[in-house]
């Protein structure tokens, strides 16, 4: 169902969750916003914080990286992104980023939002000064993603020391 005609949001509007795999999201547009057809989420991350080696069943991910950079892993080879880069991993392939700068703003868009689910499961609200540090959970981000049903985790990060 949508909520109404137009989706704007501001620097540092939207509701802000922190994601218990290590980071502070900015929720852009929802799923329900969109009626399905999107996810899209601003990420703040700290240098060190990397994703398992997993896959999408049914969603397309796309990272805009805003600042900072990362290593991301995609189907079996390292890419460096940069600002202003862009990476996709489609729906199956296996995947995985690692932040490599002291700090990284990074923008998801996932096609469709089927996936929100997960990102919601393995988060806890944020508030008006939380920077997304904290311990990592990765126990409930795992329950989160047997629970959505369509992220499929495949082992540990594939990066050397992480």
């Amino acid at each position: 169902m949508k909520t109404g005609t137009a989706i704007v949001r501001a620097e540092g509007e939207g509701e802000r969750l922190r994601f218990l795999g290590g980071g502070l999201l900015t929720m852009k547009a929802t799923a329900a916003q969109t009626d399905g057809a999107f996810l899209l989420f601003e990420d703040r991350m700290a240098e060190g914080k990397s994703t398992p080696l997993h896959t999408h069943a049914n969603e397309d991910e796309t990272l805009y990286v805003l600042e900072g950079e990362l290593l991301v892993h995609i189907d079996g080879v390292d890419h460096a992104v940069g600002p202003h880069g862009v990476a996709v991993a489609l729906r199956g392939v296996p995947h995985a980023f690692l932040v490599t700068s002291p700090t990284a703003r990074v923008l998801t868009l996932q096609t469709p939002g089927s996936a929100e689910a997960f990102y919601r499961g393995a988060s806890e609200p944020a508030g008006e000064d939380d920077d997304g540090s904290g311990p990592i959970d990765l126990d409930r981000v795992r329950e989160s993603a047997q629970r959505s049903g369509g992220m499929q985790l495949l082992g540990p990060p594939p990066f050397h020391g992480s």
